[in-house]
This record gives structure tokens, sequence and C-alpha cells, in this order.
């Protein structure tokens, strides 16, 4: 939460202003387009508006440093999008953790508080990137200093509350900046972020698929995903066809076979993140469907392009900092062990073009959850009962403040405050409109202040994209 002490700060300065004119001049500001109250924030820039019902959407350019420690050292310039409705509505600060989406949406934050919202593209995913790329230069602390520069840069405009959200790696990008930054917020709402404390350990994961959904779920996924290795010949020789067909190669995978098994080992993986068992496990083929089937059903889960360099260069900084800071599960179904014929390759390093140097920090994720157990503060974490990913989470001690960790029964990667029990659905609303700042009428039902927008509120996957 942010502290008293920086509010007494604005005031002291508001007062002073106002000692030499400042009623004039905040009469101005406040008469002064949105566009270009923003484009007077030095270093920032306007790539495009777009129109939308009911808001302003910019599409914007931040200039920001390589390195924040050395600040001298050069620039390079971050994309941002801005949803404006008020001055005097409250802020969301969102990131995927990943690439910038170019169209406005509001996040389920935004939906519930009927705010602004600020959304930020990670750095190093292009075009946010410096040219050359210092690779050493992509890790947590420095992320959550570009989001600490934003936000200072725009709280001028935007004083009222702010709430970071974010989901899969936008979760954990919004964790990682409270850890740095903890007085920017009044409240984080991290959606499905997993929590990697120890990297060598992964025993979570192999609890959870021996006990994820319904036994007879289970089997049909092991024995479709079996299947489709029992035929690797098969399904080798139509991945080389449609590789030519479409000009993909395989230099980092190292060939179309080793392709082929990193996309095929986390078929059931990928089912149980973005699939609902109740309405697509009877579709899951069975291992008597002709090669045809279990091809295109592979695709749709876990899609061939993704053992391509093609499919692998627009996740580099993901995977990077999977191998150098975040952790990754490198879960291998034992019932594949008959089958599967390179263990170990489903790592961070296999998907990083090796000119990149690597080296794992085992520090930085411990620091991370030892600060969440103890010094957390209107933290919100929302997990699902059925997401992979979910299986390592956060955990918030006694000694934290208003901060919570909730299941959404049935959920996936998609896990939502919309989709939790009734009584957790009312403790996770009435916390983030108490942390945004929003009165609520006492003995009154918490809810959502802003109607379903088909285009607005539209669910986008790409936003929690985490791979194994």
């Amino acid at each position: 939460m942010r502290r008293t002490s920086r509010w007494l700060l604005s005031l002291t300065v508001l007062i002073g202003a106002a000692g030499v004119g400042g009623a004039s001049f905040n009469a101005t500001a406040a008469d002064t387009d949105i566009k270009d109250r923003i484009l007077a924030i030095k270093g920032m820039s306007i790539i495009e508006e777009k129109p939308v019902d009911g808001y302003r959407f910019f599409l914007l350019n931040y200039e920001q440093p390589v390195d924040h420690r050395h600040p001298e050292k050069g620039t390079f310039k971050q994309r941002l999008s801005l949803l404006h409705k008020s001055e005097k509505s409250p802020t969301v600060f969102f990131t995927s953790g990943y690439g910038l989406n170019e169209e406005p949406r509001r996040s389920e934050p935004t939906q519930m508080i009927d705010g602004n919202q600020v959304s930020m593209e990670y750095r190093y995913f292009t075009p946010s990137r410096p040219e050359p790329a210092d690779w050493s230069k992509l890790d947590i602390k420095q992320a959550a200093d570009d989001q600490h520069r934003v936000f200072t840069a725009l709280n001028d405009i935007y004083g009222k509350r702010w709430i970071s959200t974010g989901g899969s790696k936008g979760g954990m990008t919004a964790t990682y900046y409270r850890r740095f930054h903890p007085e920017d917020m009044d409240g984080t709402v991290a959606y499905v972020a997993p929590n990697d404390v120890d990297n060598k350990e992964d025993s979570a994961y192999y609890d959870f698929f021996e006990e994820v959904g319904s036994k007879e779920c289970r089997d049909r996924l092991n024995s479709t995903q079996h299947e489709i290795f029992d035929r690797r010949g098969e399904m080798v020789d139509r991945l080389k066809k449609w590789a030519k067909e479409g000009k993909y190669t395989f230099k980092l995978a190292g060939s179309a076979d080793k392709a082929f098994e990193l996309v095929a080992q986390d078929l059931v993986w990928g089912f149980w993140q973005y699939h609902l068992e109740e309405e697509e496990c009877a579709d899951v083929p069975t291992k008597d469907a002709k090669t045809d089937e279990l091809w295109e059903w592979a695709n749709e889960i876990g899609g061939w392009e993704a053992g391509t360099d093609q499919g692998m260069e627009y996740y580099t900084p993901y995977y990077f900092q999977a191998g150098t800071q975040m952790g990754s599960p490198d879960y291998e179904s034992p019932l594949l062990d008959d089958v599967r014929k390179y263990p170990g390759l489903n790592t961070p390093r296999t998907y990083v073009p090796r000119d990149i140097p690597m080296k794992f920090d085992r520090k930085a994720m411990k620091d991370v959850d030892s600060w969440v157990r103890k010094n957390a503060s209107q933290m919100l974490f929302v997990n699902g009962e059925k997401d992979p990913w979910s299986a390592e989470p956060f955990s918030v001690g006694k000694g934290t403040e208003e901060s919570y960790v909730l299941e959404a029964p049935g959920a996936n990667h998609g896990a939502e405050i919309a989709g939790l029990n009734k009584d957790d659905k009312a403790k996770a609303t009435s916390a983030l409109l108490k942390w945004a700042g929003v009165k609520q009428a006492d003995g009154a039902q918490p809810k959502r202040l802003t109607k379903y927008d088909a285009e607005l509120d539209r669910p986008d996957e790409r936003e929690r994209m985490l791979r194994p």
C-alpha cells in the first residue's frame, strides 16, 4: 500500500504550487486534452490513437534506460497502451509479461473497478528491445524498474488509486513489481502465477498429474499421448513435409524428430492448461483413431509450430528468464519413459539461441517467495484448481496484511475472480474495490461496476501463454 508520507508530499507540492499561482495552473491542466498531457511527459510519444466507445485509447512509446542502475548507458523505446476513462478514476496497471496487445481490452480488475488501464510491453519482447540487445539486462528487477518509471510518469495525471495485475507470466510480473517497489500500488491481483522457489524440485507437478480431474479423463489423455509417440515415424514424416511447405526450420530444437518430441510430450499439460474436462475430454481421440485425427488434435492442443524456430523466436525473452531466474518445471511424464528419445530436452536452454549466454540465479525466486510470505500487503492470488501452473502457488503468511490466495473450482489457466466460489468471490471483490478506493454501501453485495462488453472484455489466450 502506498504510504501516507507520499500523499503528504504530494499535498505539500500542491499547496506550494497554489501559493505561486497554482489555482490557475490546475485549471489549465484540467482543461488540457488528455493526449496533450500524456505527450507532455518527457520521453513519451504517440504511435496511434484508436477509437473505442466510452474511452480514449492510445498506443504509446516511452523511453526507458536499458540499465536502470546505469541510465547513462543508453535507452530503448518501450511500448505502452492507455485506455483512458477519467483522471478521477482509479487506474489498473496491466502487463501480460509478454508483448503488447495493440487492441483495447479491459482486464478483469479494470472491469470490476471501472477504471483506466495502462498496459506495458515487457522489455525485450519486440519491438521493445534495445539494439543491440544486452541480455544481461533482462531480469526481474530491471522489468520492475520499468514499471516503476511508467507509474511515476503517469501518477501526476492519474493520482487516484492504482492496482497492478496480470495473469500467468503477467501475474509473476505483478508480484515481482510489488517486491521491488512495494509502495507504488494500492493493491495487486495476480492470476495463475507459478512460484518456482526451488527449480530442481518438481514433485508438485508429478502429484498434480496423478490427481487432476477424473481417472477416466487422465487415462484417455495418457493413452492418446502415448499412441502419438508410438506413431513417431508417421508423425515426424508429416512434420517434415508440413515444415517444408510452410518454410519452418528446426535449428534450435536440433531436428524435426526433437521438435516432435518437444510438442508431443506437452500435450497432456496443454490440455489441462487451456481446456475443460467436462466439455472436451470426451472429444479426445482414442488410440484407435486415424493418424490424421491424432495429428490434428495434437496441433490443436500443442501446435506443431511450437517446435520450430519461427514458433520459438517470439518467446526467447520468456525462456531466457525461465533459464536465468524464474525457473521452469522440468516435468517429464514417466508414462513416456519407454518412448521418449531425448530426456532433458525440454528445458529453457533448448529454446534460446546458443549465442545468448545463460546462468541460473538460484536466489532470485527464493527472495521473492520470502518477501511475499512475510511482507505482502493488499495482494490477491487467484489460481485454477485444474491448472498445472497452479501446482506451485504463492503463499502468504500470518505477518502479511490483507493478502489472500484463492482457488477457482474446476478452472484452468484462465482462472478469474468471476469463477471463485460465492464466498471467495465476495471476499476478493470487496478487497479489490476497497484497494481501488471504491466506496461500498454497508451490507451490499460487492460486485463489478461495469456491464460486460463483448469487445473490451473478450478473453485473450495470448496473455497467458506460459509453456513448460
